[in-house]
């Protein structure tokens, strides 16, 4: 199987999209202020800011394979850091949005920046509910560049075979 350039990727996507979600990219300063203003919740360890900006059905996915969780499930997980004052701060770096045609959701990644995890991703959905708009998902993720993906992916297997097999009766 050849590479494939994401770009390239991603264009086959949007161009397989039905036309009322094809979008266009734009700096649509209401969905670019509920992003910053999640990244500005986390930071600030305000919980309640934080999980308002999601939608009741939004979903979270971490940077750990096992790590989805439902608005609910993933208070439960951030609120205690968030009551002790310990929130997390990504740094946007880039971002790119897309609103689909009837106006109602939009979609976007983000280059970001961590003190500890270095530079992130974070990928989503957004739904205007109510005039605001509002996540439906959001998906942080560590880009591996390609060098070191072979290396990385024998040593993620390593570890969970080793889970699997610590779980073993």
């Amino acid at each position: 199987m050849r590479p494939v350039h994401v770009s390239m990727f991603a264009a086959a996507c949007l161009a397989a999209l039905p036309a009322s979600l094809a979008g266009q990219e734009t700096a649509d300063p209401e969905v670019a202020a509920t992003l910053d203003a999640l990244h500005e919740a986390a930071s600030e360890a305000d919980g309640d800011r934080y999980f308002a900006l999601f939608a009741e059905e939004g979903v979270f996915y971490g940077t750990d394979a096992t790590e989805r969780w439902t608005v609910e499930e993933f208070k439960a997980y951030a609120l205690p850091f968030f009551d002790q004052g310990r929130g997390w701060t990504y740094t946007p770096t880039e971002r790119h949005v897309y609103i689909s045609d009837d106006g109602s959701t939009a979609w976007f990644d983000e280059r970001l920046e961590n003190a500890g995890l270095g530079e992130t991703r974070g990928t989503g959905v957004l739904v205007l509910r109510d005039g605001a708009w509002k996540l439906a998902q959001y998906n942080l993720t560590i880009p591996v560049p390609n060098s070191l993906a072979g290396e990385l992916v024998s040593r993620i297997r390593e570890v969970t075979s080793g889970e699997a097999e610590a779980e073993a009766p």
